[in-house]
Order: structure tokens, then sequence, then C-alpha cells
């Protein structure tokens, strides 16, 4: 059993996909979870395996509590006890006004948003938490650059669900300190990644890059090292923080 565990929910592309082969090559047993693209999430598995890493893939709604659940045990019984969550799953729609939404919609992204980071983040704690016999750990939550400019017009559904996110890592951070657990937020924008083709827009990020004070798109790999010196022992003093990765924006 190792002794570095980690769970990225969400990591069979992009960001989550670029921090599990990181975190692989840094020496965690990795758990990657995938909801139905089984295909890019055994080949992220098969490269951190063919690199002598560890690693399993775990078919789990993350929405769903009774999954959740169900994916926390695989995590204990094939890897050990969890020491590093990263919560990184989210989902996009296509753009459009509030005014045009259906409830259903936003139930819907609020519900994979944000309650995917409550089951995850509680189940995750429970085996950490000093005071229920863990050992620590740290959490790095994957907002979004939406959260403070509200994606008017375009994601309102998506930029209130990481509102969500900002405001609960404030608050868990907080309450799980002293248990040694550490609590962290990462708030991408801009990333060329598959999430932009899901929203209707795949070249979005090329058409606001000029926007950025930097001139250009951001690489799912530089969320990820980002994300991974959160998770380290590195920030051993550094929690409720929140990473802006959005190109000077």
């Amino acid at each position: 059993m190792n002794n570095k565990v980690l769970l990225v929910t969400g990591s069979g592309r992009g960001i989550g996909a670029a921090t599990a082969l990181m975190a692989a090559q840094q020496g965690y047993a990795v758990c990657l979870n995938y909801i139905n693209d089984e295909t890019s999430a055994f080949a992220v598995r098969d490269s951190i395996l063919d690199a002598a890493g560890q690693c399993i893939a775990v078919q789990a709604d993350v929405s769903n509590e009774y999954q959740v659940k169900k994916l926390f045990e695989r995590i204990d019984s094939e890897l050990g006890i969890i020491t590093h969550l990263v919560n990184n799953v989210g989902i996009l729609k296509q753009k459009m006004s509030m005014i045009d939404m259906q409830a259903e919609r936003f139930q819907q992204v609020l519900l994979t948003n944000v309650m995917s980071l409550f089951y995850c983040s509680r189940e995750a704690i429970q085996r950490m938490a000093v005071s229920r016999g863990g050992s620590g750990g740290a959490i790095v939550n994957v907002s979004s650059g939406a959260s403070r400019s509200g994606s008017p017009f375009e994601y309102i559904d998506y930029a209130t669900s990481k509102g969500a996110v900002d405001t609960l890592t404030t608050g868990l951070c907080k309450e799980v300190a002293a248990d040694g657990i550490r609590v962290n937020c990462v708030r991408p924008g801009g990333i060329y990644t598959d999430i932009h083709a899901d929203g209707g827009e795949p070249l979005r990020v090329d058409r606001i890059a000029k926007n950025f004070p930097m001139k250009r798109g951001g690489k799912p790999e530089e969320v990820a090292h980002a994300i991974l010196w959160l998770l380290s022992d590195d920030a051993s003093f550094v929690t409720g923080s929140f990473t802006d990765l959005c190109g000077g924006l």
C-alpha cells in the first residue's frame, strides 16, 4: 500500500488527466475516476502503469452518493486509505442566456459540480481526519475563473456552481484544519481542454485569449503543476487559498 493515495475525479481528460499523470510521476498511487469515456480513462491508466506507476481506473458518477461510497471502498481495498483528493469533475452545457435555460439543466449542473465535491470530500475527510484515526491529508478543489466573472450570456449555471465551490472551500478549510487536512482551490480560465466543445465552442480559448494580459490560453499541465504544489508538503502551511490561473485576468 502506498503512503500517498490520490483520487482525481473526472480524470479521463483535460486538467484531471494531466494532474493524474503528473501525480503518478511524483510517486502517488492514483485512482482515476470517469463516468462515460472508458477509452480515455484507460489510456491514462495504461500510461501510468507503463511507467511503473500505481493506478486504478474506476467508473463512478460522483454526483451519486451510493456510487461515491463504492468508489472509496475500491480505493481502500486496492490502493490504501486516501491521503489526497482533487475534486476536478465538472460539466458545462451549451452556452445561452439564463432566461432561456431549463430548470433541469441548472439542477444537473449544480448536482454534478457541487454535490460531487460534497460527497467526495466527506468520504475523504472521514478517512483523513486525525480525530477519526487518520493521518491528515490535502484536498484541492477545481473551481473556475467563471466564479468571479459570472459568465453572463454563456454559462451562468456553471459559474454559479463554481461560486459554490469557492464558498465550500473557504468554510471547509476552517472546519478541518485542526484535523491535519488542508483545503485549497485553483481557478483556471481559458485552458485548452475539451470542455469548451461541450459548451458548443471548441475554439473558445482562441477567441478569448486576446483579452488575457498574457495574450494566450493555458495548458492543462500548467494547472496540474499548481494542483500538485498545493497537494505537496511544500505547501504545508497553505490552506483556504485560491490560485487563479487565467493568464492575468
